[in-house]
């Protein structure tokens, strides 16, 4: 299990000269306009971004097509850790079959682990999830299968079109095993009452 070094779902057009910072650590919370069944009342976590593109990882879409413990046997992993409440999420629409840990900086293993803020990392090699399996690994984690990919210049314009709100990433809701409520949560962030977004809403 690896990141691949693809752009995504999607290429750009060459705007990337417009991008002004770095999204890395931010959470993207999905407007009801935004016109994608997939990503819908989503959140998700930025794991890095710069001029070729970005990726995230929705934190709050689970799959109940297979368990954890069933997908590290399937790796030939032995389980000794009680993982059965332990959930499987859609990370994105790209490269499904690809497996990403999100997880609290008390795991890290050099060239394998992206240290993406003070809270979170990321590793997506499987000697984080033979950690996981064998009851060593980081405290708090949050397993995807697939990632949500952008090309250069094509999230910024996606938010310029009021596609997506963002705020600072927030561990506790990236974390939290049970996903109702996170879209909500993550617009109480802003300050926002759900209630109140509008399908309708205009471009910003």
């Amino acid at each position: 299990m690896s990141i691949s070094e693809g752009t995504g779902e999607n290429s750009g057009d060459g705007d990337a000269a417009e991008q002004t910072e770095s999204l890395a650590g931010r959470f993207l919370i999905a407007m009801p306009n935004i016109g994608d069944p997939r990503f819908d009342r989503s959140v998700i976590y930025v794991f890095s971004h710069d001029d070729s593109g970005a990726r995230g990882l929705i934190v709050n879409r689970v799959t109940r097509d297979i368990a954890f413990a069933d997908l590290l046997r399937q790796l030939e992993l032995e389980v000794i850790a009680d993982v059965s409440a332990t959930p499987v999420r859609l990370g994105g629409p790209v490269e499904v079959e690809r497996g990403f840990v999100l997880h609290s900086p008390d795991y890290y293993r050099e060239e394998a682990t992206l240290k993406v803020d003070e809270a979170i990392s990321m590793t997506a090699t499987i000697d984080v999830l033979k950690a996981i399996a064998a009851g060593r690994g980081p405290e708090r984690a949050l397993f995807a299968l697939g990632y949500a990919g952008w090309g250069a210049g094509q999230l910024e314009r996606e938010i310029r079109q009021n596609g997506w709100l963002q705020t600072d990433g927030d561990a506790d809701i990236v974390f939290d095993p049970t996903d109702d409520g996170k879209w909500s949560r993550a617009l109480g962030l802003l300050g926002v009452d759900p209630s109140l977004l509008s399908s309708a809403a205009g471009s910003a």
